[in-house]
């Protein structure tokens, strides 16, 4: 706790000593073990840990590439980032088949940007309660005024429109037709778990062919597996100019993202390697754990269980939360592993969040949807660890209701 307040930040220290002031020490599977010997069930995580804590394959790859090379010179070609982009390429829409490796979500949504104008398309839309991050460009899209009022101006021409409202689009999109770059989500996770109605990526994708726009979809924490599909677009069978990729890619070990795109999209990085690099991007450690976070979810399938899965979790934490719907609770709402339980008010997310940390189980709020308390278990959750989260949300649920009533 000093040492975060002389050197990493005094808010940080304060949210650390509100959330119990212990030290996350050790991780496997679906537990996070704590420095005063606690151990908690992870249903949290934001998205990145499909495959559990240390997962054993990527750990064992990962420890692999350590002892071999784990950053590259740059000037050679590097097998491993080849690999990993062709495994990625495999379970990605058809035509997307050019892969650009960087660090993080974020990232990735700045290369996506970057690729846009590199192609004209200068005006961005975005949809409100969005969010792709928080470095400049990606803060842009970011639909949230709390994150961007600080850092104003940020990029100009970006659009907000209303998520889930094909003529709200088309509407921005007849302004500015081919100049236009859409960004868009398949469910908005730090929005809420906004499930849009079936058929609205397709409407999205041809509104953006009709007018000549580059259509981005950000992956980050829907893909991988996350919606019980290998990406929320499967579920309509859409394919985008540029795809964006990141969290379950890590395979919970190592930081990667990504950024895939057709040939068509990616021309311009193509033909010059030099137009967006980054220095640790596409590294052999980080793509040591995408190649077997991607191999892990072939021989195990993931991507089937996370559906299986993310169905029995969703039906259940229905049923536990059943009895405070209409009051305290507004809907519980979901698709594969992510699944959102959104409250009359914002007091019950951090109540009840607080009083799950206290009985030895982690989940996590929504930044963009303060009344959302939202969850992303691993596919690897056993029935046990299954049982124990109901029995632990249905006891926290009423203390939460207990307390907010009196």
């Amino acid at each position: 706790m000093d040492l975060y307040l002389k050197h990493i930040g005094s808010g940080r220290a304060v949210m650390g000593r509100v959330m119990g002031g212990m030290a996350e020490v050790r991780s496997e599977g679906a537990w996070i073990h704590a420095d005063d010997g606690r151990r908690f069930l992870d249903f949290g995580g934001y998205g990145v840990f499909i495959l559990g804590h240390r997962h054993p394959a990527v750990v064992e790859a990962v420890h692999r590439q350590i002892d071999t090379h784990p950053l590259a010179s740059r000037v050679f070609l590097e097998p491993v980032a080849a690999r990993a982009a062709q495994a990625l390429a495999a379970h990605t829409p058809p035509g997307l088949d050019y892969v650009h490796f960087v660090n993080s979500g974020a990232e990735a949504t700045e290369a996506a940007l970057k690729l846009a104008r590199a192609h004209g398309h200068t005006s961005v839309i975005t949809t409100r309660g969005g969010f792709h991050g928080k470095t400049l460009g990606a803060l842009s899209v970011t639909a949230n005024a709390t994150y961007q009022t600080p850092f104003q101006p940020l990029l100009p021409d970006v659009t907000q429109v209303a998520y889930d409202d094909p003529a709200d689009l088309e509407q921005a999109l007849a302004a500015r037709r081919d100049r236009a770059c859409v960004i868009v989500e398949p469910v908005q996770g730090e929005g809420g778990v906004r499930i849009p109605r079936h058929g609205y990526l397709s409407q999205v994708r041809a509104l953006c062919r009709a007018y000549g726009a580059m259509l981005v979809v950000d992956e980050i924490q829907t893909g991988m597996g996350r919606l019980g599909t290998w990406w929320g677009v499967d579920a309509e069978d859409v394919r985008p100019d540029v795809l964006l990729v990141g969290k379950g890619l890590s395979g919970g070990v190592v930081p990667v993202a990504a950024m895939v795109a057709t040939a068509e999209a990616y021309a311009p990085f193509s033909r010059d390697p030099y137009l967006h690099t980054s220095t640790f991007g596409a590294s052999p450690i980080a793509c040591a754990a995408a190649l077997a976070a991607v191999r892990a979810m072939e021989e195990e399938d993931t991507v089937a269980r996370a559906a299986a899965l993310g169905l029995r979790i969703l039906t259940a934490v229905r049923a536990v939360c059943a009895p405070y719907e209409g009051g305290l609770v507004r809907e519980v709402r979901g698709r594969g592993l992510l699944i959102g339980i959104e409250f009359a008010e914002e007091q019950a997310v951090g109540e009840l969040l607080l009083e799950l940390i206290s009985r030895g189980v982690l989940v996590n709020n929504s930044l963009n949807s303060t009344r959302v308390l939202r969850l992303t278990p691993p596919a690897v959750v056993e029935d046990s660890a299954l049982d124990l989260f109901l029995t632990t949300l249905g006891a926290a649920l009423r203390s939460t209701a207990d307390r907010m009533t009196s």
